[in-house]
C-alpha cells in the first residue's frame, strides 16, 4: 500500500488533435514502462479499433508511471465534444490536470469545457503549450488568450498562479521557457509532483469509500469497478456494500483487486487512499455508485454530466433485404445492446419508445451516435436509425432548444460562402478575428439542428482547408424552421438488382449511391438529386433485345463512380422521412414509407394539415 505523499493522480485535458494521446505516448516511454527493445506504436492509448481508424480517443483510458519514487496515475481523455461525458467522469478519478493548448491554434471550444470542469472541481492545473515548433506558432499569444479564458471562467487567484511549460510532444520535449535547452520530459515530470498535489482523501480510519468512475469486464473474474480509493484500506476478501443510486444496498466483498502498472493490469494483494485500482467481486453495480464499509455505509457525491442535446430513434430492421447479413436482428438483442451500452456510458440515456421494436437513444451529437452504430454493426447487429434530432425542452408553454458555440478557422476567400450558409441556419455572428496567413476565426451561436449536416458542407465550401468546432451553450426559444439538404433523393421504385443500362441514364440527373449489381427495393435511395424534389426511377431497367439491326452504333455506357457514403455522411445527408440500414456488411439509405403511393399520400395529407 502506497502512502498518500507518493502518489499524483492527472487527467491530461485539450481539444481534439492538440496532442493529448502522444504526450502520454513519450510520457510512457521516458517513464520506464517499455522494455529497451520493445516494439513501439504510436498513440498507444487509442486501444480501441475505431480509435486507431479515426485518429481520435474515445474513451478515457487510465495508466501509470513510476518517476523519483512517486506513482503518477495519468488519465487520457478524449478531446472531441461529443465525448465530454468521458472527460467529466475522468475528472472524477483526480487532483489536477495537464491543460494542453495548440501553440498556433490557441484555446478551443472543448478548452473552455475541460477547463470550466476543472475549475469547478477546484482541480490544479499545469498549462502545457504544446506544438512550439510549428512554423505559425504563436506561444505568447496563445498564453495570453489561456489567462483570458480563466480570467472569463471566473478562477480565483489561486487557480490563475498555474505553471506554465512549453512542450514538442511528438519529440518528447517539454522545457520551461523557450530558450531553454530542449532534452526530454523531465521538467514536466518536476512540474507535475511539485504543483500537483497528492490525493486529498479521508483520514478516519474506520470509514472505506470508493466512487465507481468506470466499468470493466475480465473472462475470468467478471465484472470490474475502477475508481479511486477515497477512504480505508482494500484488501482481497474485504466485506464492502455497493451504495445505489435508489439509495438500496447491497453485500459483497472484494474477490480480486488490481491496481495499474504502465498498461497493464497488475494484481495487488491491498491499496490505500488515492490509489485507482479495478475491484472484482461485485457484479450488480453501475458508474456512480459508492462502495463503502457495510457497518458505516457513507455515500460519495455521484458523478453528474451534463444533460444530452441530441437523440435518435434506433429500430429493429424491416426492409425488405432484412436479416440476410445481421447475427443479432432482434427487438429483444437491440434493447439488451444499448441498455448495456448505456450502463457503461454516463452520457447516453436510453428509453423505450411506444412502439416495441423501436428505443430513444439521447446523446452529445452525430459522431457518438455514430461510433456506436459502427461499433454494434462490427459486433453483428443490424437495425435502423433515424436522422439526429435536438431535444427539446417545454418552459411556461413555450419550446426551447439547445444551442451550440461554433468556432470556424477558415480562408478569407471562403468568409462570405460559410457566413451565407450559416444565416440560413439561424447562426448569429459572436466574434470575427483575423488570423494572419490570409486566415481568419470567426464564432458563431446556431441551433444544434442547425449543424446537423452542416460539416461535410463546410469542408467542401472552404475546400478542406476549414476547422470547424462546436460546443454546447444551453437553450434558447424556438428559432424556427431551418432548411435542411438542397437536393432531393434519387428512389427506386422496385426490387431488384441495378443494371449499368439503367444507371447511365438515371446518373444524368444527379450523383448516384450505387454501382451495378447491387440489390435494391422500393424505397431505397440510390442517389442524390440535382434538384430539390424527389425522383423515382426504375435503376433495374434492362435494355430490350431486337431482331432489328441498328444502322448506327451502341452509346457506350460509362459510369461515374458512386459517390462513398460513410455512416457519418449519411447520418448527416438523410431527412426527416428516411432511415440508414445498418448491417454488418451493408449501409442502405431508405425512405421510412417504401411505397411510392403511400408516401404520395402522405404529402397530400401534410400539406391538408399545413
Amino acid at each position: 500500500m502506497l502512502s498518500r505523499e507518493r502518489i499524483r493522480n492527472i487527467a491530461i485535458v485539450a481539444h481534439v488533435d492538440h496532442g493529448k494521446t502522444t504526450l502520454v505516448d513519450h510520457m510512457l516511454r521516458q517513464g520506464g514502462v517499455f522494455r529497451s527493445n520493445e516494439t513501439l506504436v504510436e498513440r498507444v492509448m487509442d486501444s480501441g479499433d475505431l480509435e486507431r481508424e479515426k485518429g481520435i480517443t474515445i474513451l478515457a483510458k487510465n495508466t501509470s508511471i513510476s518517476y523519483d519514487n512517486h506513482l503518477i496515475n495519468i488519465i487520457d481523455t478524449p478531446g472531441h465534444a461529443d465525448f465530454g461525458g468521458e472527460v467529466e467522469r475522468g475528472l472524477r478519478l483526480v487532483d489536477g490536470v495537464l491543460l494542453l493548448v495548440d501553440a498556433a491554434e490557441g484555446p478551443l471550444p472543448q478548452t473552455r469545457f475541460v477547463l470550466q470542469k476543472a475549475l469547478e472541481l477546484n482541480l490544479k492545473t499545469v498549462l502545457v503549450i504544446n506544438k512550439v515548433d510549428r512554423a505559425d506558432a504563436r506561444p505568447k499569444e496563445v498564453l495570453d488568450a489561456v489567462y483570458s479564458l480563466y480570467i472569463d471562467l471566473g478562477a480565483n487567484d489561486e487557480q490563475i498562479e498555474f505553471p506554465v511549460l512549453y512542450a514538442i510532444a511528438r519529440q518528447g520535449l517539454a522545457f520551461n521557457k523557450l530558450d531553454d535547452e530542449r532534452k526530454n520530459l523531465l521538467p514536466l515530470f518536476e512540474a507535475i509532483l511539485k504543483n500537483i498535489p497528492p490525493p486529498n482523501v479521508s483520514d478516519d480510519a474506520e470509514l472505506s469509500q470508493m466512487l465507481v468512475a468506470n466499468l470493466d469486464y475480465d473472462d475470468y473474474v467478471g465484472r470490474l469497478a475502477v475508481g479511486r480509493i477515497h477512504a480505508g484500506r482494500f484488501y482481497v476478501n474485504k466485506p464492502l456494500c455497493v451504495m445505489r443510486a435508489d439509495g438500496s444496498l447491497q453485500n459483497g466483498k472484494i474477490s480480486k483487486l488490481y491496481g495499474f502498472s504502465g498498461l497493464k493490469r497488475v494484481e495487488i494483494e491491498d491499496a490505500g487512499p488515492g490509489e485507482i485500482v479495478c475491484i472484482a467481486g461485485m457484479d450488480a453495480i453501475s458508474i456512480g455508485d459508492t462502495l463503502s464499509s457495510p457497518d458505516n455505509p457513507t455515500a460519495l457525491q455521484r458523478i453528474r454530466v451534463d444533460e444530452p442535446t441530441m437523440k435518435m430513434v434506433f429500430r429493429v430492421n424491416d426492409s425488405p433485404l432484412a436479416g440476410r447479413e445481421g447475427k443479432y436482428v432482434t427487438s429483444r438483442n437491440l434493447r439488451e445492446r444499448l441498455y448495456r451500452e448505456a450502463y457503461k456510458n454516463v452520457a447516453l440515456r436510453v428509453e423505450d419508445s411506444e412502439s416495441p421494436d423501436a428505443f430513444i437513444v439521447y446523446g452529445r451529437g452525430e459522431l457518438q451516435f455514430s461510433v456506436i452504430l459502427e461499433t454494434m454493426r462490427r459486433e453483428g447487429y443490424e437495425l435502423m436509425a433515424s436522422n439526429p434530432e435536438p431535444v427539446l425542452r417545454e418552459i411556461e408553454g413555450k419550446i426551447w432548444e439547445p444551442m451550440e458555440l461554433v468556432f470556424c478557422d477558415i480562408p478569407e476567400a471562403s468568409m462570405g460562402a460559410v457566413t451565407e450558409r450559416l444565416g440560413l441556419r439561424k447562426a448569429q455572428l459572436i466574434h470575427m478575428q483575423p488570423q494572419g496567413s490570409d486566415r481568419t476565426r470567426v464564432q458563431y451561436r446556431i441551433p444544434s439542428r442547425g449543424l446537423v449536416g452542416f460539416r461535410s458542407e463546410f469542408l467542401s465550401l472552404t475546400r478542406g482547408e476549414g476547422i470547424l468546432s462546436s460546443q454546447s451553450d444551453g437553450y434558447e426559444l424556438w428559432m424556427g424552421a431551418i432548411p435542411r439538404r438542397q437536393n432531393g433523393a434519387i428512389v427506386s421504385d422496385r426490387q431488384g438488382k441495378t443494371v449499368p443500362y439503367a444507371l447511365f441514364s438515371v446518373q444524368e440527373r444527379g450523383q448516384l449511391f450505387v454501382g451495378p449489381g447491387i440489390e435494391v427495393y422500393e424505397g431505397m435511395v440510390v442517389g442524390e438529386h440535382a434538384h430539390s424534389t424527389e425522383l423515382n426511377v426504375n435503376p433495374c431497367r434492362e435494355k430490350k433485345l431486337t431482331n432489328i439491326r441498328a444502322a448506327g452504333r451502341d452509346e457506350n455506357v460509362i459510369l461515374t463512380p458512386p459517390r462513398e457514403m460513410t455512416l457519418e455522411k449519411i447520418l448527416e445527408w438523410i431527412s426527416e422521412d428516411e432511415l440508414v440500414e445498418i448491417t454488418p456488411k451493408t449501409l442502405r439509405i431508405r425512405k421510412r414509407l417504401l411505397e411510392v403511393n403511400a408516401r404520395h399520400r402522405a404529402e397530400r395529407d401534410r400539406k391538408r394539415e399545413s
